[in-house]
Parts: C-alpha cells; sequence; structure tokens
C-alpha cells in the first residue's frame, strides 16, 4: 500500500512539475516574435538546468534505487530547459547577454560533468548516492528559493501582480507531492528540498490571501522615486523568475515560482 501511495504521489509530482516547466513558453514565444530577450535574465533557466540535470542522474537506478519517477520527469525538463536556453543564446539581445548565457550554460554543463564522473568513477554504492544527493538537494533548494526576490516585493508593494496565483499554487502542489513521495521513500535527499518549497509555496499563498484586492496597492504609491526605479528593474527579472522557476522541478519538485520545482 505504501508503495502504491509513493508511486501515485510521484505520478501526481510529474505532472504538476510538466506544467511548471513549460509555463515560460509565453515568454520565449515573445523572445522569438521580437527577435530579441529583450530585459529578461537567462539565469533562472541555466539554473533549473542543473537542478534538472542532477536530479534526473540521482533518479538513475546505478545512483537511487526506486526513484525512476525522479529520473522521468527531471530528465523531460531538462530537455526543455535546454531548449530556452538555446532559444535565449540565438536571440540575445546584445553581444554581453549572449556571452553571460553562455558562460552559465558552460558552468552548468561543467557542475553536471563533474558530478557524474566523480559519481560513476570514483563512488559506489551508498558514497556515490551521498555525493549525488547533495548535488541535488543544493541545486534544489536555491531553485525553490529564487521566489523570495517576489514574496518581497509583494510585501514592499502590498500588490500580487507579479506573483500569479496558478504558480503559486502549482509549486506549493508540486513541492508536498514530492515531499510526500520522499517520506514514504525514506529519502531525504527528495523529502528535505522538497519540503521547503512546499514550506515556501504555502508562503506564497498566505501573500496572496492576505494582497489578492490589491493591484497597486498604497505601498506602491508611497515609495520613493529611487524605490520606483528599483522595483521596476526588480519587476522585469522576477516576472521571469516566475516563468523560468516556478519553472521548477521536482524530486526537486522538483522547483520556482521561479517561482521554476524540484524533481
Amino acid at each position: 500500500m505504501e508503495d502504491v501511495a509513493k508511486f501515485l504521489f510521484g505520478i501526481a509530482g510529474n505532472v504538476i512539475a510538466l506544467f511548471l516547466f513549460l509555463s515560460p513558453i509565453p515568454t520565449f514565444w515573445r523572445i522569438i516574435r521580437k527577435r530579441s530577450t529583450e530585459e529578461f535574465s537567462g539565469v533562472p533557466y541555466n539554473m533549473t538546468l542543473l537542478n534538472c540535470l542532477l536530479s534526473a542522474w540521482y533518479g538513475l537506478p546505478f545512483v537511487s534505487p526506486n526513484n525512476i519517477l525522479v529520473s522521468t520527469i527531471n530528465g523531460v525538463g531538462a530537455a526543455i530547459e535546454t531548449v530556452y536556453v538555446v532559444i535565449f543564446l540565438c536571440f540575445a539581445s546584445s553581444k554581453k547577454t549572449r556571452l553571460r548565457t553562455l558562460g552559465l550554460a558552460s558552468a552548468v554543463a561543467g557542475v553536471f560533468a563533474a558530478v557524474a564522473l566523480v559519481s560513476m568513477l570514483a563512488l559506489h554504492g551508498q558514497a556515490r548516492k551521498l555525493l549525488c544527493g547533495i548535488a541535488m538537494t543544493v541545486f534544489s533548494i536555491c531553485m525553490y528559493g529564487a521566489p523570495l526576490s517576489i514574496m518581497r516585493l509583494v510585501i514592499k508593494t502590498k500588490s500580487v501582480e507579479y506573483m500569479p496565483f496558478l504558480l503559486s499554487l502549482a509549486v506549493f502542489l508540486c513541492g508536498t507531492s514530492w515531499f510526500v513521495y520522499g517520506l514514504l521513500g525514506r529519502d531525504p535527499f527528495v523529502a528535505i528540498p522538497n519540503g521547503c518549497g512546499s514550506f515556501l509555496g504555502a508562503m506564497q499563498l498566505i501573500l496572496y490571501a492576505v494582497y489578492r484586492n490589491n493591484k497597486g496597492g498604497p505601498g506602491a504609491d508611497k515609495m520613493q522615486d529611487d524605490d520606483v526605479e528599483m522595483s521596476r528593474d526588480t519587476r522585469i527579472s522576477n516576472k521571469q523568475v516566475a516563468h523560468g522557476h516556478h519553472d521548477g522541478g521536482a524530486g526537486k519538485s522538483g522547483k520556482a515560482n521561479k517561482m521554476d520545482g524540484q524533481v
């Protein structure tokens, strides 16, 4: 019965995480139409790609037995995020942006290759699982933590304009599904980061409930001129985070409003 419950939560996590991975499509359709990345940042998509690669590797039978559902969704997520990064490279708004994105993508490839090679050539059994699990946990928590900047903006402006309800709900459900999956499988490397994701998702929903009726809250009107400018730049960046983390993952959940999940 426990195995059946674990399987069902894993399937639910796969479905919700897929929604999170596909959520940036409108952003990239805009980039393709305008043939420019404008002010969007490629960082969220590179970080989610790394998380997906490490999570997919961790879920493989020779690293972590009985976690194949972690590998399936993160393998799909890695493919989707790779497409996003390639589009970003093709339509970068400037040479500097292209070089920065290429550098990040190279770093992602380097980190993943290092973890994979060390785990295969130098480690075995529990030591291999420990290394891959720690790497996955660290980057999954980073991915889930991306929406913190959005939450700060909501509190400051008293407006949920840049924190979509459905993405916040999806992050919460994705994190919760993989958290329970990890508990049932007695796997702390799945449970811990997704427990963090579930908690942060719940905090986002609470903020939404508090400020849902504010469309441009009084806090925004009271900002000083310098705060307004800073908020504008932050909103541009965080709107992608919500689409490119809320990109998230699972097992990971799973992660991000980029809100991005981790699986």
